[in-house]
């Protein structure tokens, strides 16, 4: 499976601002955007413009970026998500959006069993995730309204599972989600609203990118 295997701090320092990769780490003062908030590279301090340039293209660019990095999604499959969104009824960006939400690694984060979306990624991989009663092992299965998903009841005799309980206690799941803390489970009950999606995230100007 490819993923992106770099410093992701780099990737916030790109961006100008904090895509919150590295999960409570983001929260505190050893984020590299606290310390170094500038872009990445040698000239990065001197470099004028850091996210914006001012050409349509350049803001475009950045939208599509950060909204694949959020998500820690490569652009072969960034980009095969928006062609499911556009064979889809409605407003193509949210469609988009919603799409990318409804990730399993990402839903297994709402549901605010992993301090990041790569931790999600990681626990999925690893097989401790099942959806309706099946193990899944594959972090970007899409995820339908009225799907389970849980901690495999084997994995749930781990110590790091034993703990989590009073971790995602701390952690409000998203309101799309329905979350038995209990049970370690979660059902996807509708489809994320824009209102409750990140609103850093400029759907029209992805949609612009890929209609260029």
């Amino acid at each position: 499976m490819a993923r992106y295997t770099g410093p992701v701090c780099k990737l916030c320092r790109r961006e100008g601002e904090k895509l919150y990769l590295k999960g409570a780490r983001c929260y505190s003062m050893k984020c590299a955007i606290e310390k170094r908030n500038y872009p990445p590279g040698m000239h990065g301090k001197t470099r004028s413009g850091r996210v914006d340039r001012g050409s349509d293209y350049s803001r475009q660019l950045r939208a599509k970026q950060r909204a694949r990095r959020t998500y820690g999604v490569l652009e072969h499959q960034f980009r095969r998500f928006y062609g499911l969104a556009l064979k889809k009824r409605g407003l193509t960006g949210l469609n988009l959006l919603q799409t990318l939400e409804l990730r399993l690694d990402n839903v297994f984060y709402r549901l605010g069993f992993a301090d990041s979306r790569a931790q999600a990624r990681q626990l999925v991989n690893h097989g401790h995730v099942a959806v309706n009663g099946i193990k899944s092992d594959i972090p970007s299965m899409l995820i339908q309204v009225g799907d389970v998903i849980e901690v495999r009841e084997k994995s749930r005799k781990l110590e790091f599972f034993k703990e989590m309980a009073d971790f995602a206690e701390k952690r409000t799941p998203a309101l799309w989600i329905d979350r038995d803390l209990k049970n370690f489970s979660g059902r996807v009950n509708r489809l994320p609203e824009r209102a409750e999606i990140d609103g850093s995230l400029d759907e029209q100007l992805i949609v612009e990118y890929y209609s260029r």
